[in-house]
């Protein structure tokens, strides 16, 4: 029997004539037709049990790739600055130890109460009072308030201004007040007084 006539009897057929029992028996085109139909249903079942899992561990393989070679690209560049950053870090620690330098010590305080009086004579004012406050404990140093009184005249306060910034010691000013004074002749109602707050530090790590 040619295939043609296994076709048209195939048309002929009632599929529910078919005995899965006795499937040698069934015409040519049935059993081709049934192959095709299982061959398709296995490879259906192996995309999706086996090939779509291999494709998503394929696409996250991919990305992880992605990832590892900019964590290299950024490792490689950190590396190839490695002396830069050796030679910042010396300059780092040089101007870390100049600053430390720069702020006094418990046994320098008294001689920086001096440098501040001596700023305020040579500015021409008359000090009227200069008084530590208490210590401020803040995370890495103390900070050290200093209250001064002085009288002159505007110029000259001015100029002692510029003197305690130029000091070679860190001192900083605040929360200054300046009132004129109640004088009877013209010169001394010129003449201002101001009450300013000064603040020093000290590195809290320990006394330089």
């Amino acid at each position: 029997m040619s295939f043609a006539d296994s076709l048209e009897k195939l048309k002929e057929f009632d599929v529910n004539d078919l005995d899965f029992n006795n499937a040698g028996e069934w015409p040519v085109a049935a059993k081709v037709v049934t192959s095709l139909v299982l061959l398709a249903a296995v490879l259906g079942g192996v995309y999706y049990f086996l090939i779509q899992d291999m494709e998503a561990t394929y696409a996250a393989s991919q990305q992880k790739e992605v990832e590892l070679r900019q964590e290299y690209a950024s490792k490689a560049a950190q590396v190839a600055n490695l002396e830069e950053y050796k030679t910042q870090m010396v300059e780092m620690q040089q101007t870390f130890g100049a600053l430390l330098k720069q702020l006094p010590s418990e046994t320098e305080v008294p001689g920086l109460l001096e440098d501040i009086s001596g700023v305020g004579s040579t500015a021409g004012l008359q000090l009227d009072s200069i008084q530590l406050n208490p210590e401020i404990s803040r995370e890495f140093y103390v900070e050290l308030p200093i209250t001064i009184d002085l009288t002159g005249e505007y110029h000259d306060i001015a100029a002692f201004v510029s003197g305690v910034a130029g000091l070679p010691r860190i001192v900083t000013l605040h929360d200054f007040t300046i009132t004129r004074n109640a004088g009877q002749d013209s010169a001394e109602a010129d003449r201002l007084s101001m009450r300013i707050l000064a603040k020093t530090y000290r590195y809290s790590g320990g006394d330089q």
